[in-house]
């Protein structure tokens, strides 16, 4: 695990060495245990280096072909490259180190971008083709790892993260309005804009090729995978899923195990980092785990519950697991928001804080760690959210109600008011589209509820899966930690999505004849925390984890900030939010967000991803403007 960072003068001038430095140094908690460098006239690779794989100087990188031609620098890990290793072998090629990096490098050289489809893991890296004079920069499949670039005066500058690309000279610090809207509709960005206007993230599961002497200021960007939740033609017996699921699940913790420093596990309580340390457990003893939990004294109502270290203690004793717990109150979320704004670079879904000290904590004692993200999205963790949508007219009409439920911070009908200071330079931005924009892929039939849940399962992996994997690749390599995440192994990934919906949901005839019979309130039952999804998994997970924790009701990693924030942390809000000079009244209305904060404040509304959306956005001004 690492950091990468780059500059293509396609103009054919000259890299600077020193700007590179910049970059790379910006980055240096990606990657404490060393740094590299190639600069060959108009093109320069940088690199920050994270060991966790053949620790010695041959997996030093940029790395190059023996002959000189490709040069790479890689983040990540892919997990089958032993086996790519012995099929490069049987090709004729001859490896230099242990490393995964070579065996990435090597692959490119054989099949070119058809190397993507081979990779089972994690990555974003650049490789240099000093024959074709060509850079080519890839991202895996699902987005676990990022890779910024933008365009300026015919240069093409990359990195891993949005600080090292503002390293250099010709970038400007402006906010994107356009994506501060989207932000502020979703609490997430949908698209391939950030925060500030001149750079973009490349997509998940895509690639791009930039040539010598090219003149545009785009990227020509190739899509090499996509999720494809979908009903299978013939479906099997539960049982035969059961075991299969079995299978693949083991498998893919086995290989995500493949480390040459010590490896931990989030143990959060729930289900899925539960039974991914239950497997880890079975093959690394006295396996080291982590949990944060919170300090509820002075939390009220549904937040009551939100502490779960008693569930986590209880599986570190059944696994014998050397547990470390952390636990968080009011005052720890203004302590480190500062740093955290700074790594996190720009806000996605959620309250962070509660993942950035739990990697803190697990940075003390490891470098790799296993995190159970995934499991929700993949196998159906959200019914409420899924049951909004699963009775429609058409797919339009699907678009409708799915979007009013995701307007998670600012509905539409306050957009216009909210951003009065800068609606003239908005107001073009449909918002709905964006939404709609997620699913450009054809999709196939739409006439079942079932065929509806899938398209949710897509939107929410395209978007909401990938926000909190934005959000974990920072978080963690602040800390210099590299987070595996198991259910995102390919094949179990391709398993999961051809799972038939009713093994993953259990209420979704209720539901349907609920929402073409009745209306208003009597849905709500199906619209709160419920036993309901994941029903295979469940079943699975009983061989593995107690019986109470695989029937727990659905609880997030979420701190008690709806009370705290009308308690203990409400003058730090205030002063903050309310304060005259603060930077955000430079984009929003000032009476409309003073309205907005006394309804929760007033306990008329839970607006607590709003406030600290609101929090991370103006300290954002503040460390990047």
């Amino acid at each position: 695990m690492c950091g990468i960072a780059g500059i293509f003068n396609m103009n054919g001038e000259p890299a600077s060495p020193v700007i590179l430095k910049k970059m790379t140094d910006s980055i240096a908690h990606r990657g404490p245990d060393g740094e590299g460098f190639f600069v060959d006239s108009f093109i320069g690779l940088g690199h920050r280096r994270l060991a966790i794989i053949d620790l010695s100087p041959a997996g030093h990188q940029p790395m190059m072909t023996s002959d000189g031609r490709y040069i790479i620098s890689y983040n990540g890990e892919v997990y089958n490259y032993m086996q790519l290793r012995l099929e490069l072998e049987s090709l004729g090629y001859q490896f230099h180190s242990k490393s995964d990096t070579e065996a990435v490098l090597l692959s490119y050289a054989q099949w070119g971008s058809g190397c993507l489809n081979k990779l089972n893991g994690m990555f974003a890296f650049a490789i240099w083709d000093k024959h074709n004079q060509e850079l080519f920069i890839a991202r895996d499949r699902y987005g676990i790892k990022p890779v910024y670039y933008t365009f300026q005066n015919n240069s093409f500058i990359f990195a891993s993260e949005q600080k090292a690309i503002l390293c250099h000279p010709s970038v400007k610090k402006e906010i994107d309005h356009e994506a501060l809207i989207e932000y502020f509709t979703f609490q997430n960005i949908f698209t391939d804009k950030t925060l500030l206007k001149e750079v973009k993230i490349l997509p998940a599961g895509c690639w791009a090729k930039i040539p010598l002497g090219s003149n545009k200021n785009c990227l020509d960007i190739e899509r090499y995978w996509d999720f494809e939740f979908s009903e299978p033609e013939f479906t099997y017996r539960e049982e035969e899923y059961v075991e299969e699921l079995d299978r693949l699940f083991r498998q893919a913790v086995s290989r995500q195990l493949v480390s040459d420093v010590d490896i931990g596990s989030y143990l959060s309580g729930g289900m899925d980092s539960g039974s991914i340390t239950a497997i880890a457990a079975a093959q690394l003893p006295y396996i080291k785990t982590f949990t944060c939990g919170f300090d509820l004294n002075s939390a009220s109502g549904l937040e009551l519950s939100f502490d779960e270290r008693e569930q986590a203690e209880l599986m570190s004793y059944l696994f014998k697991t050397e547990h470390y717990e952390m636990v968080l109150k009011a005052g720890d979320m203004e302590r480190v928001m500062k740093s955290l704004v700074w790594h996190l670079e720009e806000p996605r879904v959620g309250q962070s804080y509660p993942n950035f000290y739990a990697a803190q904590l697990a940075s003390k004692f490891v470098k790799v760690v296993l995190s159970g993200c995934g499991g929700d999205e993949l196998f159906g963790g959200y019914p409420w959210r899924y049951y909004r949508a699963v009775v429609n007219n058409d797919f339009e009409d699907y678009i409708d109600k799915y979007y009013v439920f995701w307007q998670r911070l600012i509905p539409n009908k306050d957009i216009q008011k909210v951003f009065g200071p800068i609606w003239g330079n908005v107001k073009h931005v449909w918002t709905r589209d964006i939404f709609k924009d997620v699913f450009k892929k054809p999709l196939g039939k739409v006439n079942t509820p079932e065929d509806y849940i899938n398209y949710s399962l897509y939107f929410e992996a395209k978007t909401f899966l990938h926000g909190l994997l934005v959000i974990e690749d920072k978080i963690s390599m602040a800390h210099s930690l590299e987070t595996r995440v198991p259910f995102l192994d390919n094949d179990l990934v391709d398993f999961a999505t051809k799972i038939p919906i009713k093994y993953k949901l259990k209420n979704l005839q209720d539901v349907v004849r609920i929402n073409e019979n009745e209306a208003g309130s009597k849905t709500n039952k199906y619209f709160q925390k419920t036993r309901d999804g994941k029903l295979i998994l469940r079943k699975l997970m009983e061989r593995y984890i107690p019986k109470q924790v695989t029937d727990a009701v659905k609880q997030g990693f979420s701190a008690p900030d709806a009370s705290w924030f009308r308690g203990e942390s409400i003058e730090y809000v205030k002063n903050i939010l309310c304060n005259k000079h603060a930077n955000i009244y430079d984009y929003f209305d000032r009476d409309s967000i003073s309205n907005l904060l006394d309804e929760h404040f007033e306990g008329k509304q839970n607006r607590r991803l709003f406030i600290w959306s609101l929090l991370n956005f103006e300290l954002w001004c503040k460390e990047y403007l």
